[in-house]
């Protein structure tokens, strides 16, 4: 279960300052990016939605972006999803 993982997450982490959660709820996973670049994590979401009727064309555009800076050095990072 979700709250089982995030136990999991948190046991492993030797320095609980060192976790970062980003709830990313209504994303597909392959939906989700996670980059780092100059000393910061990038989490990015994208996902749109097409629905066509006899009558109307919908689109729902959604995109979610979050920063973190890092205090580890990148090497020492890992992340799941």
């Amino acid at each position: 279960s979700r709250m089982k993982r995030l136990a999991m997450t948190l046991n492993s982490c030797w320095d609980q300052n060192c976790l970062a959660l980003v709830d990313t709820k209504g994303f597909d996973p392959r939906d989700v990016t996670v980059s780092v670049k100059d000393g910061k994590v990038t989490v990015s979401a994208e996902h749109t939605e097409e629905h066509s009727t006899a009558l109307a064309k919908t689109s729902n555009y959604r995109r979610y972006k979050k920063e973190i800076s890092l205090r580890l050095g990148e090497e020492k990072m890992t992340y799941s999803l």
